[in-house]
């Protein structure tokens, strides 16, 4: 793999030192490849508390010594650092055995709507204590009858005195379980078309009258959640953006969650190369000709996560370029688990300890249509890009200009 130390300034080379010196006091150096990324076979509740705990006392290692939230402002707990620096944070933190994975709903999409859309009051009152680690967050935003058309959810929030109350149903709720905090978009007004009538709230998971349901997933994780939600009244200090203004808040959500989702790979292609490497696929002229390809797209992914970091770094909004990325993450993450099935041979039909590595590959492999369908699937991506890219003709629907309670829905 190319040395990331290549492309450093002065600067950045002492700034990495620094980044290194810290790491090397309060974490364990990664030995060999990252098997230790890839998706565990400890499907059980209790693993994933474990996982969590240490989540959370890692963010707060990094609060207590200057280095959580690199590009965030030094009032609400950053490091008020450039895009260049987080990103070489992260870079060497992978090579140590620690992570906050489980909190990054909360540091990589409410956070940074937060930065954008919140009043100086919520700012105050939700960014340091997401920083310090105290608080996992999900994301109730699809419903049964609004995933890839999210604008035509119905889930509603009435006004009652300076509270709203909420009713409705939410799902693939990703950490609902164990979250404390949820973001929330709720239809306020159904006299205007769909896009203009949704709210943005920040919801407390613990309220009276939330009821979280898990749904067990092929891999045997029970990640994500239908979320009821009955009579559930949210304080309207918690609305963001003002009423009626959640599309917008949540676009900015949304792009940063597909550059999430299409910045992490979840592995390096050294853990590929390994797998490779003992199977003796490495040897197949075939399969040699399959991991170039994966090398490749490795190298794309980061290049266009590069880009988006850039325009985050000029204070530009992620625009279109977080669906490129998204869209080619997606169709990494499926060539690449058909790669690690065939490198394996037989012993991909294999699981847990009788497979390959503990069957970590095949759990991969598993795990990719979460990854795909997550942060908007491969055809909403390209929908995007059609229209926002190319300029392509939208699809002609009345639904966008019709008040919405006249809109037909199921």
């Amino acid at each position: 793999m190319d040395d990331p130390t290549l492309e450093d300034s002065p600067q950045d080379a002492a700034f990495r030192a620094e980044v290194r010196a810290f790491l090397d006091a309060h974490a364990t150096l990664r030995h060999g490849t990252d098997r230790t990324t890839l998706l565990s076979t400890d499907t059980s509740l209790d693993a994933e508390l474990d996982h969590i705990a240490a989540c959370r006392t890692w963010q707060r290692t990094l609060f207590d010594n200057g280095w959580a939230g690199i590009t965030w402002p030094t009032e609400f707990g950053g490091r008020g650092g450039t895009q260049q620096q987080a990103k070489i944070f992260a870079q060497e933190e992978l090579q140590y055995e620690v992570t906050n994975n489980a909190l990054s709903i909360g540091l990589q999409m409410v956070g940074p709507t937060l930065l954008d859309h919140a009043d100086a009051d919520q700012q105050r009152r939700f960014l340091p204590p997401m920083l310090r680690g105290e608080h996992l967050w999900c994301q109730l935003f699809s419903e049964p009858g609004a995933g890839s058309d999210l604008a035509g959810l119905t889930t509603r929030a009435e006004l009652d005195g300076d509270e709203y109350v909420v009713n409705g149903q939410k799902v693939w709720t990703s950490s609902a379980h164990v979250a404390d905090w949820g973001m929330m978009l709720a239809r306020t007004d159904w006299d205007v078309p769909k896009h203009r009538g949704i709210s943005y709230f920040l919801v407390d998971m613990r309220s009276p009258g939330i009821e979280v349901r898990p749904l067990r997933q092929i891999t045997g994780f029970a990640h994500f959640n239908e979320v009821f939600l009955t009579d559930v009244r949210v304080p309207a200090a918690n609305l963001i953006g003002g009423p009626g203004n959640g599309w917008r808040v949540a676009m900015t959500t949304l792009a940063n969650e597909r550059n999430m989702i299409g910045s992490g790979s979840g592995i390096s292609f050294d853990s590929i190369l390994e797998l490779a490497r003992s199977m003796e696929g490495d040897r197949d002229p075939v399969l040699r000709q399959e991991l170039a390809h994966s090398y490749t797209r490795f190298h794309l992914v980061a290049w266009l996560a590069g880009r988006a970091r850039v325009r985050a770094q000029r204070g530009d909004h992620l625009g279109p370029e977080a669906s490129v990325l998204k869209l080619l993450a997606s169709q990494k993450v499926a060539l690449d688990g058909d790669l690690v099935m065939a490198l394996q041979g037989a012993g991909g039909m294999l699981r847990l300890d009788d497979a390959p590595f503990d069957g970590m590959w095949q759990a991969y492999f598993l795990n990719q249509w979460s990854v795909r369908i997550g942060g908007g699937t491969e055809q909403i991506q390209r929908n995007v890009l059609g229209e926002r890219v190319l300029g392509l003709p939208a699809e002609a629907r009345d639904d966008k200009t019709l008040p919405f309670r006249d809109v037909p829905r199921n």
